[in-house]
């Protein structure tokens, strides 16, 4: 399963960053369905779980104002412009799975991101996400209002 969640992860990068650089080159024909398809046409065979990525590029696409307002107040000194593409994408699918997907424990997410990073960011770009990340999550575990990501923490432990 977690092959499988970390080659759907690198497709929805992918996807995602293709359909940034698109949007930005004014091109109007550029749908996240349509790149997503394409992209999972070429590892439909090693991806099982393909509702995953599905809900994971459509969900990041669909919410990515809302993701950006979030981003935003835990990196004030890097406005979302002067984020490199590929960062702000992983640090929406992050923040994504975070806060509106249920299933990975929030360590696990916050660590597929800084791998994510490592491999197809800059050379600052896992710090930077793994900085981002973790003040995210802190804030999620000190809110009062008992957040989705604190849920799922108690669970994994009663499972173990």
């Amino acid at each position: 399963m977690s092959a499988n969640r970390h080659l759907g992860r690198i497709i929805a990068l992918q996807t995602l960053y293709e359909l940034e650089l698109r949007l930005a080159g004014n091109d109007k024909d550029a749908r996240v369905g349509q790149i997503l398809q394409r992209n999972l046409s070429r590892y439909s065979a090693k991806l099982d779980d393909k509702a995953f990525l599905n809900d994971l590029a459509k969900g990041v696409q669909k919410n990515t104002a809302k993701l950006d307002k979030l981003i935003q107040p835990i990196a004030p000194d890097w406005p979302l412009s002067q984020i490199a593409v590929v960062d702000l994408c992983i640090l929406r699918m992050a923040f994504y799975e975070l806060t509106e997907m249920k299933g990975a424990p929030p360590k696990v997410v916050i660590n597929e991101a800084v791998e994510l990073a490592k491999s197809y960011g800059g050379e600052n770009s896992s710090k930077f996400i793994n900085g981002v990340l973790g003040t995210q999550l802190k804030g999620m575990d000190s809110s009062p209002k008992k957040s989705k990501v604190k849920k799922d923490q108690v669970k994994e432990k009663k499972k173990k």
